[in-house]
């Protein structure tokens, strides 16, 4: 795989299908360099819809690119190990600015 002499940087990452207001996501091996709403992807490795909440994986496949040395996004990474496909803690996925404060308090300053 890759240009040359050049490998790809593989990711699996979530790719938004679907319509306005009904979420759904497809689970996608892609280079890390495309945009997530590109629609160029090597391979589909599972779905989730949100609205259901039926998360499906290729785990088979999954396991094969990550032994390639295909990264996952963090959020991948959490079902991963939600569904004791691999182990290790969960990551947090949510932003990492500083905590809000009360109206009260941004007044007085």
């Amino acid at each position: 795989m890759g240009y040359g002499n050049i490998p790809l940087m593989l990711k699996i990452r979530l790719q938004r299908v679907g319509r306005k207001n009904d979420p759904a996501f497809r689970v996608v091996l892609t280079d890390s360099k495309n945009s997530a709403k590109s629609g160029r992807f090597k391979e589909i490795l599972g779905s989730y819809n949100l609205k259901k909440g039926e998360v499906l994986f290729k785990q088979d496949r999954i396991v094969y690119w990550m032994s390639k040395g295909a990264q996952v996004s963090d959020t991948i990474h959490n079902f991963l190990v939600s569904q004791k496909v691999i182990e290790g803690k969960k990551k947090n996925v949510l932003s990492k600015k500083s905590p809000t404060k009360p109206k009260k308090e941004l007044k007085k300053s």
